[in-house]
């Protein structure tokens, strides 16, 4: 996901690597903290593969300033990236935010509706965290209070963000296929 989200953010406009670097964490630092030691390998990785160039501004006042930018190859990735997500971006709901935050570049509504229905169907699979012999089971059947609590909390994400993904496609699928882009919708 870390190639998605810089290739994301670079899309977004160009960058220095330390401002890159607080734009990833506010995504996803609050699950998975980012390293220097990560990112500037990435970095590099990105950059030989031909997806990002780093371009040298002088600096105001101090050493010269390295900006990051995508490459159309970069962008060329980045959007078949968006169009076809790993089952694992689909339904790990981090991973799936990451392409979630980025899917406003796909300009095509049709192709941002094929994303979002795969989520729907992920989501509309009967799931639990808990199980026992008869199979999967409900936050009413468990007495834990602690593990209830887990089932209940996600039912109602997942009810919020259902609601949120049948609007969303409808909206994409509407006859025209509404720019959603601009309106912030």
């Amino acid at each position: 996901m870390l190639k998605l989200a810089i290739l994301g953010f670079l899309r977004d406009r160009p960058m220095h690597g330390y401002e890159l670097r607080r734009h990833l964490a506010a995504l996803t630092g609050h699950i998975r903290p980012l390293s220097d030691g990560t990112l500037y390998p990435a970095i590099k990785r990105l950059e030989a593969d031909g997806l990002l160039v780093r371009e040298t501004e002088p600096g105001s006042t101090a050493a010269p300033r390295h900006t990051l930018h995508l490459t159309p190859e970069g962008r060329a990735a980045l959007l078949e990236r968006l169009r076809t997500p790993e089952q694992l971006d689909i339904s790990d709901e981090n991973r799936w935010f990451t392409v979630l935050a980025f899917l406003r570049h796909l300009d095509d509504p049709a192709a941002q509706a094929v994303v979002l229905r795969r989520r729907l169907a992920f989501l509309e699979e009967p799931a639990s965290f808990f199980h026992d012999e008869t199979g999967p089971l409900d936050a009413e059947r468990i007495t834990d209070p602690f593990r209830s609590g887990i089932l209940l909390i996600a039912r109602a994400t997942s009810r919020a963000e259902l609601a949120w993904l049948h609007d969303m496609i409808a909206a994409l699928e509407a006859p025209g296929g509404r720019d959603l882009t601009a309106t912030g919708a």
